[in-house]
């Protein structure tokens, strides 16, 4: 994972995970290897977690 990866536990906005998810892409040309595939499934995660947060706070 990235030296710049929030830990574990901490609570990042839907937004802040899209434009890392991003970035990873941008960043690696659009080819994953093996860590940066188990970093983007991580960010993945996290951001459909905070998705999910984002629209129940919201109802």
């Amino acid at each position: 994972m990235s030296p710049d990866a929030t830990p574990p536990g901490s609570v990042r906005s839907a937004a802040a995970l899209n434009e890392q998810i991003r970035a990873l892409w941008t960043r690696t040309g659009g080819s994953l290897s093996a860590q940066e595939r188990a970093e983007y499934e991580l960010l993945i995660v996290k951001w459909a977690e905070a998705i999910r947060g984002e629209i129940i706070e919201a109802a």
